[in-house]
């Protein structure tokens, strides 16, 4: 399918701004240019929004609360934002956390963790995993369900998400419902199908990628074996909790996020995977622009209450 007219608007729009050579930027630099909302219009209402800080592995960690319309018991999902572990903020995917909310019917907590290259790898994956315990220890303070404790993300967001998902595996919790991964970065691999397809001109480039990941990994490209890094690298799937994973037609990191959802499923973890034909990365974050972004989030909702009932 071709890039989807929407798309192609947004692309065109981003094209009057070219972004500049990341080598030349300071992360500093990057985070002014790219930390800005990414929904567009007035807030999505929600009936609650609490702005806190909780215990994290290396100090206090910054979380956004949203709370459904509702007395509840309400369903409870932790929530980690893209952007290649350098940018992003809890105001750059305050649309999609909103949005998750209302759809969902959930308690979303939405997690401002350490990032790279300031604290690399493994700083955000400790903190995400420090985040999803408090969470389940704290549901009752919303009116939430800590039996339909599950985590989303998107992007390096998903990543972190799927990894918090081992990391529960091994340490004996939190019981996890499900994951919801956006277009997950799933590997250290440049050299895949899509990769070369779509490295250029949609948004998210090859370059960039590489850059994300030197600046995550503090330039030591051994560490993506590490456990708890890249999710495709794991040794074994097997008793990960129930996942629908999302990826895009237009992506270059397409082809890991459908490695990522096969390797799921071949290890007997139950898993729906959708490729958005004519989208690109990063596309539900575009809710006012996209339409298969509120589409996408529908879906995800619906997987959700079907796990948790």
């Amino acid at each position: 399918m071709a890039v989807h007219p929407q798309v192609q608007a947004l692309l065109e729009r981003m094209s009057q701004a070219p972004m500049p050579e990341l080598d030349s930027l300071t992360p500093e630099a990057l985070r002014s240019m790219m930390d800005q909302p990414m929904a567009q219009g007035e807030p999505e209402p929600v009936a609650g929004v609490e702005e806190r800080t909780i215990p994290g592995p290396a100090g206090e960690l910054p979380v956004r609360i949203y709370r459904p319309e509702g007395p509840g018991p309400h369903r409870l999902l932790v929530f980690f934002h893209g952007g290649g572990w350098v940018v992003g903020t809890l105001d750059t995917h305050d649309g999609l956390a909103r949005a998750l909310c209302n759809a969902a019917s959930a308690v979303v907590v939405s997690v401002a963790y350490r990032l790279a290259p300031e604290h690399p790898f493994p700083a955000a994956p400790e903190d995400c995993y420090a985040a999803t315990r408090w969470a389940a220890e704290h549901a009752g303070e919303w009116h939430a369900r800590a039996d339909s404790l599950a985590v989303a993300g998107d992007s390096a967001g998903a990543a972190l998400a799927a990894v918090v998902c081992q990391m529960s595996a091994d340490r004996q919790g939190p019981e996890l419902a499900c994951q919801l991964l956006l277009y997950p970065v799933a590997d250290h691999d440049f050299d895949t199908p899509s990769y070369r397809d779509n490295g250029e001109g949609y948004f998210l480039t090859r370059s960039m990628m590489e850059w994300f990941w030197s600046q995550y990994l503090g330039g030591d490209a051994s560490l993506a074996e590490a456990a708890y890094c890249a999710p495709l690298r794991r040794h074994s799937l097997a008793g990960l909790p129930p996942a629908m994973v999302v990826t895009a037609e237009y992506d270059p990191l397409r082809d890991e996020g459908d490695r990522y959802a096969q390797a799921l499923a071949a290890a007997g973890v139950a898993v729906e995977h959708r490729c958005r034909e004519g989208m690109i990365h990063g596309f539900a974050s575009f809710l006012d622009l996209v339409d298969a972004a509120r589409e996408t989030v529908a879906e995800l909702a619906e997987f959700y209450r079907r796990q948790t009932g």
